[in-house]
């Protein structure tokens, strides 16, 4: 057994490279093999988003507070809320973050394919966030 203590770890400025605007990464938990299950707890500003990305073996995204955005290529942005559950399929490009005006906070869980949860992609442009 093994417990994370509230507040044992250390939270993370969102990298440039991976996220447009402020961006706050709180850590949850991250398996060792042969578990490959990994999670955070992710802060999104008004406007911050994440580069297009994918992740080999899909993604959960659980939102616990505020107002988003979700988009997977080619389909419209879909408005999320806390309760709300996403579903993003092994391999499929998609972006997510907060409201033009509102923050949102998600809990993002993944797993690890040959030590791999994510490829990152390009940018969501502002003219692809605002549509």
């Amino acid at each position: 057994m093994d417990i994370k203590r509230n507040g044992s770890q250390p939270s993370a400025k969102g990298p440039a490279d991976w996220f447009t605007g402020a961006v706050r990464i709180d850590p949850l938990f991250q398996t060792s093999a042969p578990a490959r299950a990994g999670g955070a707890s992710v802060t999104f500003e008004p406007g911050a988003r994440t580069a297009w990305h994918t992740h080999p073996l899909g993604q959960t995204l659980i939102v616990t507070a505020g107002c988003g955005r979700v988009q997977r290529e080619g389909g419209p942005i879909e408005e999320i809320r806390p309760g709300d559950v996403i579903w993003f399929p092994p391999g499929e490009k998609h972006w997510h973050g907060a409201a033009p005006t509102t923050a949102m906070t998600h809990i993002a869980i993944q797993e690890a394919l040959d030590g791999k949860a994510v490829e990152w992609l390009e940018h969501v442009s502002d003219e692809q966030y605002l549509k």
